[in-house]
């Protein structure tokens, strides 16, 4: 088994930390011990593996142990997903397959930040692209999510779907064929195949230009870009634009938009302004997302 030059024996050194830290009484386990934790036979029978191969893991002996043992050690151990995360690395050189989690909200950390851009519009969505948060420049600039029904949140239910978004766009091909290769993307990185299939038949039975763009099996990396919009009080709009990974959900990504013109900030700070009566924190309840 491959190890750190630097810690020969890191796999074997952290499962055996995190074993020790385990109640046997909260496990069923009782008896008089000699040392803290669970014993090795316990962790074993908990994750369902040879108490021979467990102990020689924990000994730095063998070979490197699969993805699925490495698993039902993780769930023995009741490690964390961050756990969960370092032990594949330390055994396999790779982080697990990602495990897709539908999020419902946004911590209120996360909002503040989204309402610190007062002349950016930024929001939150998910893997399968549901804006769960927003700021108030989104919703002046780019849509108003708070006026439509949580399931209607998604962009490309928005994009291929509302006429009145489609008229928005300078280039309405070029970025809904960018937007689906990019989908496509995310759904993969989040491990969130097998929950797009739904929204994708929907997509394709009510948007022949879903369909066709789906086709092509195009891959795009939304990191960062230009973006042109018709806005129609704000005229042209060209904003950049940047997408951010959440630290620890990797299903939920960050999108800032920074229009390039200080005129068009000015307007929208006043725009949000106006509608909120005193600026994001303002915002009346019933328009936040829930968090």
């Amino acid at each position: 088994m491959q190890t750190d030059s630097k810690q020969p024996n890191s796999l074997a050194a952290f499962l055996r930390d995190r074993r020790t830290r385990l109640d046997p009484a909260a496990f069923g386990f009782t008896g008089r011990r000699r040392t803290p934790g669970l014993r090795r036979e316990e962790v074993a029978q908990r994750a369902n593996i040879s108490p021979t191969w467990y102990t020689w893991l924990e000994q730095g002996r063998g070979g490197a142990p699969s993805a699925d043992v490495l698993d039902r050690i993780a769930s023995g151990l009741m490690l964390t997903e961050l756990e969960r995360e370092h032990l594949f690395i330390l055994a396999l050189g790779r982080p697990p397959e990602m495990r897709y989690r539908p999020a419902e909200g946004v911590s209120p950390r996360l909002q503040r930040l989204l309402d610190a851009f007062d002349a950016c519009p930024a929001f939150i969505k998910t893997a399968t692209w549901d804006v769960l948060a927003w700021n108030q420049a989104a919703a002046v600039v780019l849509t108003d999510y708070a006026t439509l029904p949580p399931d209607q949140r998604n962009i490309l239910r928005l994009v291929f779907g509302n006429p009145a978004i489609r008229a928005k766009q300078k280039n309405w091909e070029g970025m809904a064929r960018f937007l689906v290769g990019a989908f496509r993307v995310d759904a993969a990185r989040a491990g969130a195949v097998k929950e797009i299939a739904d929204l994708v038949d929907e997509l394709c039975r009510t948007s022949a230009d879903f369909a066709r763009f789906w086709k092509e099996h195009d891959v795009y990396a939304p990191s960062e870009g230009v973006k042109q919009l018709q806005h129609p009080e704000l005229g042209t709009v060209e904003m950049e634009y940047s997408a951010f990974a959440v630290d620890g959900r990797p299903d939920l990504g960050l999108l800032v938009y920074n229009p390039l013109s200080e005129q068009v900030k000015a307007r929208i700070r006043a725009m949000v302004a106006h509608r909120s009566g005193g600026g994001p924190a303002d915002r009346p309840q019933a328009q936040r997302p829930a968090i």
